[in-house]
């Protein structure tokens, strides 16, 4: 395999540390907190709003700073679904980038109508496991809650019929990551197993993606980018932990004290 040689990743990581892009998050109650660190230590500043009657105030902040929105399915009950729908309406009338994160869709049928719902509303980017893009695909799937039991590359047919259908952004994470926008597919390779042991790693990668978005790069690019980035972090913080516990505080750190130098050395994408 060949990999990239000129990604503009480093780029990417010093346009959102020196415009600290507002990230609008309808996020889940198990990821709130570690997406909202992620944000912070990548120089993002994060929004945790989730109520109705906020939608417009923070869709016309969003669009008034550059800003961007994040929407996670995990733990929504029939209230947070209707908020959500209000909010990426907002969020499409005014062309704000916006991510969404099918958490567990094809666990049951109220979460994959939530997803459907959702993603009839044209997200810039959708972002999940293999099992959740195979579920919102159409095509016979066997995920079990928001864990994949299906790989990232499994899952790569059903994300390029997703992105065409839709034409949107579609990234699947996994062992190699994968992000197309239906006609060109980019790889991404790096990471760390352990990543699998933390809960809401993926939400929070979701949230990155978001900032990334807020970026004067092409929503392709800086989607395939911000997952490098992560891989790049998530392989260094590996190497110097005992475990999950420790690895979910150095990821943190690593993020925050991560250069362009290293991301630029590290990074590994293939355009496949």
């Amino acid at each position: 395999m060949t990999f990239l040689k000129d990604t503009n990743s480093g780029k990417l990581l010093k346009e959102i540390r020196a415009n600290s892009p507002l990230i609008w998050n309808i996020s889940n109650f198990v990821s709130m907190d570690i997406a909202a660190n992620m944000l912070l230590s990548i120089g993002a500043s994060p929004a945790m709003a989730h109520a109705i009657e906020e939608a417009e105030s923070f869709a016309n902040l969003s669009k008034a700073i550059n800003g961007a929105l994040t929407i996670n399915i995990g733990t929504f009950d029939k209230h947070w679904q209707k908020c959500a729908v209000k909010v990426a309406n907002e969020a499409k009338l005014r062309d704000i980038p916006w991510v969404l994160d099918p958490v567990g869709a094809g666990a049951s049928e109220f979460r994959s109508n939530n997803a459907r719902e959702l993603l009839s509303l044209k997200p810039t980017v959708l972002r999940g496991n293999g099992s959740e893009i195979i579920s919102i695909s159409g095509i016979s799937n066997s995920g079990k809650g928001v864990d994949s039991t299906s790989s990232s590359n499994e899952a790569l047919d059903a994300a390029i019929k997703i992105s065409n259908d839709n034409n949107i952004i579609v990234a699947v994470t996994g062992e190699v990551d994968y992000v197309t926008n239906g006609s060109k597919v980019y790889a991404i390779h790096g990471g760390n197993e352990m990543m699998t042991k933390i809960t809401a790693t993926g939400c929070a990668l979701t949230c990155l993606i978001g900032a990334a978005l807020t970026s004067n790069q092409d929503n392709l690019v800086s989607t395939a980018n911000m997952l490098g980035i992560y891989s790049v972090a998530s392989d260094k913080a590996s190497k110097s932990v005992r475990g999950p516990a420790s690895l979910r505080t150095v990821l943190i750190d690593t993020i925050y004290n991560l250069t362009t130098d290293e991301v630029e050395k590290n990074i590994k994408i293939e355009l496949i």
